[in-house]
């Protein structure tokens, strides 16, 4: 056998090197899927940064949106509030964003929003105090958010949190240029038109036109995140009304993982789960990439 000289070998070895990339086209498989997590907080029950940052690795996801809490108000988990994200997306700049936020009816709040909008926020929220949804206090931080063009993740809960779920296509037609993106116990429960609102964890059938629904049909700038138990429940009390949900308002849901978990994999991880359900739901890849991270791209400015 011929020794082989240089042009020879470097011949082979690029030839070499191009086959180890052929077998993905060559096979059918596809490149790997892009998964932004648009719902993840800081000292999320006492889980510290390095468990977020694992779970969120190990979850697979390639962006993390992190929502602060209100001054002396850390939401339900005692989540950490703007300083606190703003750490974290300052020392892992290719990963992480974050939103600004602040108590809706705070003096101070569309001042201290602000200031972190200016700092690099790309959102508001996650805005989740005791106010009514078409409230004064909304509709000025809804005039903010158009000023710097970013959206305002909006949690909805009866007899709590952005109460009244029925007025608020008042604040979505008063504020036609700002994206809104609907989450939580009500919001998801009205994706049924018979959904009994005292009820936070609905079973059973959907009949569609819900409230939520209709939001979703009737105005561009509603979405939606299916993050959390709530959102998780959405999909699975009624997977056959899920499927043509999903299809229907395929480019207005968001993934979010609003997941305490620090594993970020198997049955006790939200994240994870909503993945899993997301893809068995609906195999068809453009529309996976469409919740997974291309609606959140359309509405915020995440890096590429």
């Amino acid at each position: 056998m011929n020794p082989m000289n240089r042009r020879q070998f470097l011949t082979k070895t690029a030839t070499t090197a191009a086959g180890v990339a052929l077998p993905c086209q060559a096979i059918g498989l596809q490149p790997r899927q892009e998964i932004i997590d648009l719902h993840q907080h800081t000292n999320y029950s006492g889980r510290n940064d390095q468990r977020l940052l694992g779970h969120q690795k190990a979850l697979g996801v390639s962006w993390t949106v992190l929502l602060p809490a209100g001054r002396l108000y850390g939401l339900a988990a005692n989540c950490g509030g703007n300083k606190s994200v703003r750490k974290i997306v300052v020392k892992n700049p290719r990963h992480y964003i974050h939103f600004a936020n602040e108590i809706a009816d705070h003096p101070e709040c569309v001042e201290t929003i602000e200031a972190y909008l200016k700092k690099g926020a790309l959102g508001i929220g996650e805005q989740k105090f005791r106010v009514e949804c078409d409230s004064k206090h909304i509709s000025r931080i809804a005039e903010l958010a158009e000023e710097y063009d970013v959206p305002i993740l909006m949690h909805f809960e009866h007899g709590n949190y952005n109460t009244g779920i029925n007025r608020f296509h008042k604040i979505l037609e008063k504020h036609s240029k700002v994206n809104f993106i609907g989450h939580a116990q009500t919001w998801w429960g009205n994706i049924d038109k018979n959904h009994v609102q005292t009820v936070m964890y609905p079973k059973g059938k959907v009949t569609p036109s819900g409230i939520s629904d209709r939001l979703l049909l009737d105005y561009p700038n509603m979405f939606g995140d299916l993050s959390a138990g709530s959102g998780q429940n959405a999909l699975i009390r009624d997977e056959e009304h899920a499927v043509e949900f999903i299809k229907r308002h395929q480019d207005k849901l968001i993934f979010g993982s609003d997941c305490n978990d620090i594993i970020g994999r198997g049955p006790s991880c939200i994240g994870a789960r909503t993945i899993e359900i997301i893809r068995r739901l609906i195999p068809n890849r453009k529309i996976q990439d469409k919740l997974f991270s291309g609606n959140a791209r359309r509405i915020i400015r995440i890096p590429k």
